[in-house]
């Protein structure tokens, strides 16, 4: 490999790294701004993704228009700006937009416009990036389809480096602030390496060399194997539908199969760009081998839909017994998963994270990379369009990846399922192989590629068999519901008899009957406020803690804030099985009404101020649970009181009880910390007028005779709680979400 060849590649790499630096950390403050649900989430993913093809488009287009060395230049340059942005993104994403301007976001459409408009420059300079500098690169077009490969390869290697840098050190160490700065100095090392090489091919001439990768040069494929360039775009714009729409799926599959943490989504993703950029290596490596384009291409589209549709319908078949999947049965019945970050269990770290993942889409996701420089191969036939076609193509990519994106996201995730969706794409397979098909003839391989990706789809198991599977059960009682916002299940408990598990994306979330703790979470701040009018309860979990809260006739309205779609049609379907009286009164309760919506961000953005706000969220090392952990959350929530108004959260940890206590000047609670109560005004010390609310007649009347008493006990315990003394830094901040990360 010639050196300037490595040298751009080591330049192109960190770039890489750094892009995926920036798309995590940005999508967590949009996420702030519009909140996490997965309309949100898709919205921020498309509007990221739609500026790349943008920029993609662009680039092609202006990269025709240099010389090799100019194309070398604005490489540079566009590393340099992508530096000035990062380095500026923190203030402009987080201190202005959602600080100064959060008002803005209060509709959807417009949250999705001001998420594109805010990502147009950074991600279109991104995009750019690669046709200018495959313009520059290329010297011969024989072997362009090897060194666009190699650079795409290469650069999808350091964003499958990124993705995991970014959670398990950068965000860890340093916050997000200090994820970006780190990301924004690699973009200007990669700037000044570009603009170095540059300085020293002027001072050797006027044209770069030939470049590229070692070997003879080597002949375009002729026509007879190549097709139009226009319909090389399409199949490359469907191509990118079906991967992100698989990514989609395989994720949504993970986040059940492994109970995901913080450090999850990082992780995977970084497996699957690693398989996606050692395809794209090993395609630069043997594309001068690929005399049939359109074959090779269209071979690796439907066995990759093949063989994701095979594990699909594996997963639902395979007895659970079998030596390889016993384990995952068992370990997918547990209410909680593996601590991902603090257990020191390896073997259980490897086979969900490397395993796993491996098995579901290492194969896949390498003949998506290998793709890539087959498609080079064939449509690469004129040096001075190299950059060009390079954009255009990855310009359509993207189009499709927007596509899935927000087809599979928003709308067949929701109608169809995860299963149906997959059912769908093998659909699309089939679509590829009557291409194959009609070009070679019906005794080719396609005619077999289609007849199993006709069998797959057949033979796809139904949403409740297979999200079953995923939950550990087979037969027996369960209850499965799926939409966009996630997979929730209502399981039998194999350790508690009689005692119903609730699972929001594989992840226990409370049980029927209802937890105490819950119950008491919700009833113990209701108490010890005078008259809690106005309550809003943040999650809903199996409904104990928001039932519990409704305990005072006083009480008139309760809004449940709750971004998991599928719970309240779960626990509807529980109660047509009249098993458990308090969950029916909870949900026929007139006063109650929950709304399916990012809880910070509806709190923000609702018209009223409460008497009661109560906070009742995921575990803090589970992801996106820094946003209802921080200061600033806790602030805002003091901002929605009205006066006399109380919050009450749980805090399991020194830092969240230090974050909560410094949004607030007054806080009670029980010396364990279970139940923190703060206000804005001073909470005076009633304890007797707290016993006589909690056992009055109509609370009574509302909990039973059991659980007001153990209300009584637990308000008479009550007392104010002092600061801890610990120092700032150590808070859980909107940008640096310690415990969600588990910062040392």
């Amino acid at each position: 490999m010639p050196a300037v060849l490595a040298l751009v590649g080591a330049a192109f790499f960190v770039s890489g790294l750094s892009a995926l630096v920036y798309q995590i950390s940005w999508q967590r403050i949009l996420a702030l701004q519009s909140g996490v649900g997965i309309y949100s989430i898709a919205m921020i993913v498309a509007a990221f993704m739609a500026g790349l093809g943008a920029g993609s488009h662009l680039g092609g287009v202006l990269s025709g228009r240099v010389s090799r060395a100019a194309a070398l230049r604005a490489f540079a340059a566009l590393e340099l700006a992508i530096a000035a942005f990062g380095a500026a993104s923190c203030w402009i994403y987080y201190d202005w937009l959602y600080v100064r301007a959060g008002w803005l976001y209060t509709t959807a459409w417009r949250a999705g416009l001001l998420h594109c408009a805010s990502f147009l420059v950074p991600t279109a300079l991104m995009g750019m990036s690669l046709p200018f500098l495959a313009r520059a690169m290329v010297g011969d077009v024989g072997r362009a389809g090897r060194t666009i490969g190699f650079l795409y390869g290469i650069n999808m290697l350091g964003a499958s480096v990124g993705a995991w840098l970014t959670p398990w050190v950068l965000i860890r160490h340093l916050g997000i602030r200090g994820a970006v700065a780190t990301a924004a100095l690699g973009n200007l090392a990669a700037g000044l390496t570009a603009l170095g090489l540059n300085a020293w091919w002027r001072g050797g001439g006027a044209e770069p060399p030939a470049g590229g990768l070692g070997g003879a040069p080597l002949a375009p494929p002729g026509s007879a194997t190549s097709w139009p360039f226009p319909l090389w775009i399409a199949l490359y714009a469907l191509s990118g539908f079906c991967a992100l729409s698989l990514e989609i799926v395989w994720f949504r599959l993970l986040d059940v199969a492994v109970k995901s943490r913080a450090y999850t989504f990082g992780t995977v993703l970084a497996i699957y760009l690693l398989g996606a950029s050692a395809g794209s290596l090993a395609g630069a490596a043997v594309v001068h081998h690929v005399a049939r384009p359109l074959r090779a291409f269209l071979s690796c589209q439907c066995l990759l839909l093949a063989y994701s549709g095979a594990v699909f319908v594996l997963l639902a078949l395979l007895p659970p017994d079998a030596w390889f999947y016993r384990w995952y049965f068992a370990y997918w019945r547990r209410y909680d998963g593996f601590s991902l970050g603090q257990s020191g269990d390896l073997l259980s770290l490897a086979r969900l994270y490397l395993l796993l993942p491996g098995v579901l889409y290492a194969l896949p996701t390498f003949l998506m990379g290998l793709s890539f420089p087959i498609l080079q191969r064939a449509v690469q036939d004129d040096l001075r369009t190299a950059g060009r076609k390079v954009g255009l193509l990855q310009a359509a990519n993207i189009a499709g990846c927007v596509a899935g994106s927000l087809v599979v996201g928003l709308v067949l995730l929701d109608w169809i399922g995860t299963t149906g969706t997959v059912r769908l794409l093998l659909a699309v397979g089939v679509g590829f192989a009557a291409i194959g098909a009609r070009n070679e003839g019906l005794r080719s391989r396609f005619a077999a590629l289609g007849a199993v990706l006709v069998v797959l789809a057949a033979g796809m198991p139904g949403q409740g068999r297979f999200w079953s599977r995923l939950h550990g059960r087979e037969g027996g009682p369960v209850l499965v519901d799926e939409d966009a916002t996630g997979v929730g299940a209502l399981t039998l408990s194999p350790w508690q008899p009689g005692e119903w598990q609730l699972s929001c994306n594989g992840k226990g979330q409370g049980a029927l009957p209802f937890f105490e703790g819950h119950t008491l979470l919700g009833a113990v701040p209701a108490i010890l406020h005078a008259a809690p009018r106005d309550i809003a309860i943040i999650g809903l979990g199996t409904g104990g803690t928001a039932w519990a809260a409704a305990c005072r006739p006083e009480t008139t309205a309760v809004t449940i804030y709750e971004i998991f779609g599928p719970q309240r049609r779960l626990l509807a379907g529980f109660r047509r099985l009249d098993l458990y009286p308090p969950l029916e009164s909870f949900l026929r309760d007139p006063r109650i009404r929950i709304d399916v919506a990012d809880g910070r961000n509806a709190l923000e953005h609702a018209p009223g101020r409460f008497d009661l706000i109560e906070a009742d969220p995921i575990f803090p090392d589970r992801a996106y649970s820094g946003n209802l952990y921080s200061v600033e959350f806790f602030s805002r929530c003091a901002r929605k009181l009205k006066p006399g108004g109380i919050v009450c959260t749980w805090a399991p940890t020194p830092r969240i009880y230090a974050s909560f206590h410094k949004a607030f000047p007054h806080v009670v609670g029980l010396e364990n910390r279970a139940i923190v109560v703060g206000s804005n005004d001073p909470i005076p010390i009633e304890a007797e007028t707290w016993a006589e609310r909690a056992t009055s007649r109509a609370v009574v009347s509302y909990l039973g005779e059991e659980l007001a008493q153990e209300v009584r006990k637990r308000v008479l315990k009550c007392q104010p709680l002092v600061r801890t003394g610990r120092r700032a830094v150590d808070l859980n901040h909107d940008l640096f979400p310690r415990d969600e990360f588990l910062t040392p």
